[in-house]
C-alpha cells in the first residue's frame, strides 16, 4: 500500500496532472486530500437495466471529482470551490481507510446487490485498488463496475487491471471548446479516447447473463441541450472505432440547475426532437444494441440524495435491442 500512497505525493492520477502533494494536505483541481471521502453507499436502481437489474447496483459514491462539469447533478458532494452550488466542508462525506472501504464493498455484496459500483473514484484510485484487493481476499465475488466521467489516464487505469469487470464510462465531449466551456478540460476528447482504449484492452468483450452485464464496457453519451451535432459525432466515432465491442447508452436526462438559469442552452432541458434526432442517427448507423431513455428523465427528483434514504425508480429505461 505504501507504494500506491506515494502516487499522491506528486499527484498525476488524472489528466489534470496537478503535481501537488496530497499526502501533505495540498489539493489540486479535485480539491480532495489523499484520504478518500464517501458521499453515499446504497443500492441504486437508476443505472441501465443490465447494471441495476431487479435488486439494484451497489453504488459507492466518492466525494470530489477530477472533471467538475458546471452542470454536475452530484453537486452536494463536490466542493463549492469547484462547482457553483457545491458543498462546503462536505460534513456528510466521511473519510475512510482502505480497510474500511473494503468492508463497505463486502457490505454491498451482503445487501444482495448485483454488482459493486464505484462512482467517481479516479482521484482516489490508490485506495480504491487496494480496497478491492482486500475485499476480494475477503470474499468479494460480484462483478465490479468502475463508473467514470471518462476523464482518466490509461496509466492510472492499469491499477485496476484484474480488479474491475465492467467499465461504465461517459463520453461527454468531442469538441475541445465544449469541454473547456463546460468542464474546464480542453483535453477531454483526447483523454477520453485514450482511456477508452485501455478499458477495452482490459475488458474487450461484453458478457451478459440473464440480462445482467458481467463483463465489458458500457459507454454513456449524455445529450446536452443544443449539442445534437456533437453527440452524433460521438456516437459515430464510437460505432466506427469499436462497433459491438461497446454497448451504448444514449441519455436524455440532462437536468438544468438554478445556477445555470442565465445560460442560453444549459438553462433548459433537452427537447424530444433533439433526442429523437440522436436516436435516429444511431439507427441510421446500423447500431442494433443500445439503451435509450423513455419519457421525461430530466427531473430533479431523480438526482440521488447523498444523505438519507435511497429512492428507487427504474421505470425510465428500456433496452432498445435490434432497433428497427
Amino acid at each position: 500500500m505504501e507504494s500506491l500512497l506515494s502516487l499522491y505525493e506528486n499527484c498525476r492520477l488524472c489528466p489534470r496532472e496537478c503535481c501537488v502533494n496530497r499526502n501533505r494536505g495540498e489539493t489540486g483541481f479535485c480539491r480532495m486530500p489523499s484520504v478518500p471521502k464517501l458521499g453515499r453507499v446504497s443500492l441504486h436502481m437508476w443505472e441501465e437495466p443490465c447494471i441495476s437489474g431487479t435488486r439494484g447496483s451497489g453504488t459507492v459514491f466518492f466525494a470530489g471529482c477530477s472533471l467538475g462539469c458546471i452542470y454536475c447533478q452530484n453537486r452536494t458532494m463536490i466542493p463549492d470551490a469547484l462547482i457553483p452550488g457545491g458543498g462546503t466542508d462536505l460534513p456528510h462525506c466521511p473519510p475512510v481507510t482502505s480497510r474500511e472501504l473494503a468492508d463497505y464493498f463486502l457490505q454491498v455484496q451482503s445487501s444482495g446487490a448485483h454488482n459493486l459500483n464505484l462512482v467517481t473514484a479516479a482521484h482516489f484510485l490508490p485506495h480504491a485498488a487496494e480496497a478491492l484487493k482486500e475485499a476480494k481476499e475477503g470474499g468479494l465475488n460480484i462483478p465490479v463496475v468502475y463508473n467514470t466521467s471518462g476523464y482518466e489516464k490509461p496509466e492510472s487505469l492499469k491499477m485496476l487491471e484484474g480488479l474491475v469487470d465492467i467499465y461504465l464510462t461517459d463520453f461527454r465531449y468531442m469538441d475541445p471548446e465544449t469541454a473547456s466551456r463546460y468542464s474546464h478540460a480542453e483535453n477531454y476528447p483526447d483523454a477520453a479516447k485514450s482511456a477508452l482504449r485501455e478499458m477495452l484492452r482490459q475488458c474487450p468483450q461484453i458478457h451478459l447473463e440473464d440480462g445482467l452485464m458481467k463483463r465489458g464496457v458500457l459507454v454513456r453519451v449524455l445529450l446536452l441541450p443544443g449539442h445534437v451535432k456533437e453527440a452524433k459525432e460521438i456516437v459515430s466515432f464510437l460505432h466506427a472505432s469499436y462497433g459491438s465491442s461497446v454497448r451504448l447508452s444514449l441519455l436524455s436526462q440532462y437536468t438544468p440547475l438554478p445556477h445555470l438559469k442565465s445560460d442560453p442552452l444549459l438553462s433548459r432541458k433537452v427537447t424530444k426532437r433533439e433526442y429523437d434526432r440522436l436516436v435516429d442517427h444511431a439507427l441510421s448507423l446500423g447500431i442494433a444494441d443500445a439503451y435509450i431513455q423513455e419519457g421525461s428523465a430530466a427531473k430533479e427528483s431523480f438526482i440521488p440524495v447523498f444523505h438519507g434514504e435511497c429512492l428507487l425508480n427504474s421505470s425510465h429505461w428500456r433496452n432498445k435491442t435490434h432497433m428497427v
